[in-house]
């Protein structure tokens, strides 16, 4: 997917109406408040070429990094939150609202800005143990945990 094909996603979550209960829909889950979107997503952990896993993880970053750079164009410097104490308090047993627990689960870090009465979050997730990479998006007007 292009770049532009993201923005196009965003803008169209970020205009919908939430749904009154959980769907799955595309790339992503809708659900009261909340819709979320994987952009890109090479988490393969079979026996994948190592060097075709490798160029995908590399084009997960340039995409990120491309996408980045328009959103901080359209709505400038995004907040920067860490999801250590979220992750510590959901494995703890706190409930994290949805939109967020799954982002809490596989983000160490999210990129935020608040457009309107909606929050736009897009977080990347890197294997540590190998080349791995998803690039995903909540919009929500649900609070950050």
């Amino acid at each position: 997917m292009t770049t532009a094909h993201h923005l196009r996603l965003i803008d169209g979550m970020r205009t919908r109406a939430f749904p009154a209960e959980r769907d799955r829909s595309g790339s992503g889950v809708s659900g009261p408040g909340y819709h979320t979107a994987s952009l890109h997503a090479d988490i393969d952990h079979g026996d994948g070429d190592e060097a075709v896993r490798l160029e995908h993880r590399t084009q997960c970053l340039a995409e990120h990094d491309a996408l980045l750079t328009l959103l901080i164009s359209r709505w400038g410097e995004p907040q920067t939150i860490s999801l250590w104490s979220a992750q510590a308090r959901m494995t703890a047993g706190e409930e994290i609202p949805e939109a967020w627990a799954d982002t809490v689960a596989g983000c160490e870090y999210l990129q935020l800005w608040r457009i309107e009465d909606r929050w736009i979050a897009m977080g990347l997730y890197l294997e540590e143990d190998g080349p791995g990479c998803e690039l995903n998006v909540v919009v929500t007007e649900v609070d950050p945990p």
